[in-house]
């Protein structure tokens, strides 16, 4: 391809700056290197980079060699979306979880615990927590990644976990700006678009946003959701309404702005990367985020060069460009001077099992009038829906094998479709089923599997790992309020006694 900078001119370093790309492999390719000695201040993580905690020291190690105070991010939510530990689950319950709880405390330890071990891992902006208020029940995409259904308990949480996060110098990146919890689209296929007025908006969704940025959130993320009550025309990680006029004018959010993921079908589908990223910036954006789907060097050349000519051709003023820039090296200064020892952070502060502790009390169990805890194998179905971009199908999830742990001998299998609960019923045998659920109220082929399975099996238990918005059903339903790891234990700790 041709390239029109030369890499070395400060428009060039300012339009490398404002880009946050990915990348493949475990350790940091040669072009991410050099792009990191011309100007490029930010490197976006994911599962695909991460093998062990070890690994990811020497990374971002590796980095910090190029550039010191890089800005290394990550979307480490906890709970259901988790990159560092994508291979096992995570150690930490999602935010639905925290605010099953509703103790604040816990959800500020929990951020914080988290924290440390990004901290000590070299990571030092997360793009979380979702301030999403989960106000539609058949969300495809946010689901038990909010706090809830209740303005007032996700503002609470919201702001206890950027406090928790940002005490140990891991900045905040809240999303996803002006909320995303009450679409019926996944933003990463399409683009959502949620019809209420502006009152609505401002006292329902805007409220934890507000919350995050009296806590100091260093970060605020853009969504792709088109919200005509804001602005009928752009979606909002490209409308200066929404953008300039509504988060840095009306909520005085000073800190930095980034888009979410640019390769989403949202953007590329309708305005392509190039132009939307510089369309963000022109709106008011700082960051662009760009590296899920699209992770090589090509891609940060098209949008580095596509923001110089944008410049030059009197498009995108200098200046806007300029100030964006500034503001990324602005929080790259915050986060090299809240650095400390990473040993020593680690080894200080909450306790390490503060994660199964959550989960264990996120738990809710109905019908255990007179159930008696499993001393046998049983089969565990898990009823598996298609997970959404955002999770991810590489972590493992559910209850199996936690129960293997403690029952060995423990079978399982994965089911689906419209003969899901007969197939189950094949495989079972005579075993004690032990199905397990991810939002059963959405997915109504699930919901006739346990049907078919509680007809014939009324022993059942059910284990719903999603949003319990279904009616409590089988022998004994307990319901985690999320599919990390940590609920997986909590869940099969109860159903055993252990």
């Amino acid at each position: 391809m041709t390239t029109i900078a030369s890499g070395t001119d400060t428009l060039t370093r300012d339009a490398l700056t404002v880009l946050q790309p990915g990348f493949t492999g475990t350790t940091a390719p040669d072009w991410l290197l050099r792009s990191l000695g011309e100007g490029l201040a930010s490197v976006g993580l994911f599962g695909r980079n991460i093998a062990s905690a070890g690994q990811l020291a020497a990374l971002t190690a590796q980095l910090r060699a190029e550039r010191d105070d890089v800005l290394v991010a990550i979307d480490e939510e906890g709970g259901d979306v988790t990159r560092l530990e994508v291979r096992t689950g995570s150690s930490f319950p999602g935010n639905l979880a925290l605010g099953a709880v509703d103790d604040v405390e816990l959800t500020r330890e929990v951020a914080a615990e988290l924290g440390r071990r990004l901290a000590a891992c070299g990571v030092n902006l997360n793009w979380a927590p979702s301030a999403d208020v989960n106000s539609n029940p058949d969300n495809p995409v946010i689901g038990v990644r909010s706090f809830g259904a209740g303005t007032d308990l996700v503002s609470r949480h919201t702001a206890a976990y950027v406090t928790g996060l940002q005490s140990v110098g891991v900045a905040a990146c809240t999303k996803h700006f002006p909320g995303h919890g009450d679409t019926a689209v996944d933003s990463h296929h399409a683009m959502p678009r949620i019809d209420v007025g502006a009152e609505v908006l401002a006292e329902r969704d805007l409220a934890p946003f507000r919350a995050a940025i009296a806590a100091g959130s260093r970060a605020v993320m853009s969504a792709h959701i088109l919200v005509p009550a804001l602005d009928p025309d752009r979606p909002a990680t490209l409308s200066r309404r929404i953008l300039t006029d509504l988060l840095r004018g009306e909520l005085g959010h000073e800190g930095l702005i980034v888009t979410d993921g640019m390769e989403m079908r949202a953007i590329s589908g309708t305005y392509g990367i190039e132009r939307g990223s510089v369309l963000a910036i022109g709106a008011g954006a700082d960051a662009i985020c760009v590296g899920g789907g699209l992770a090589d060097e090509e891609t940060v050349l098209r949008l580095r060069d596509a923001l110089v000519e944008a410049v030059r051709s009197g498009e995108l003023p200098e200046d806007r460009l300029a100030d964006a820039a500034e503001r990324v090296r602005a929080l790259a200064r915050w986060t090299s001077a809240h650095r400390t020892d990473a040993a020593a952070r680690t080894a200080s502060g909450t306790d390490g099992d503060v994660g199964l502790s959550a989960a264990r009390r996120a738990l809710r169990i109905t019908g255990s009038d007179g159930f008696t805890a499993l001393t046998d194998a049983p089969y565990v179905a898990a009823l598996t829906p298609v997970a959404n971009i955002a999770v991810g199908d590489e972590t493992p999830w559910g209850v199996a094998a936690e129960l293997f742990r403690l029952l060995p001998g423990t079978e399982t299998g994965s089911f689906t479709g419209p003969d899901a609960g007969k197939d189950v019923l094949g495989a079972a045998g005579p075993r004690r089923i032990v199905a397990v659920v991810r939002d059963e109220h959405r997915h109504p082929w699930m919901a006739a599997a346990l049907d078919t399975l509680l007809a014939e099996r009324p022993d059942t238990i059910v284990v719903e790992m999603g949003v319990p918005r279904a009616a409590p059903r089988g022998a004994l339903h307990v319901a985690t309020h999320g599919a990390a790891r940590v609920c997986g234990r909590a869940a099969a700790e109860a159903l055993t006694g252990a």
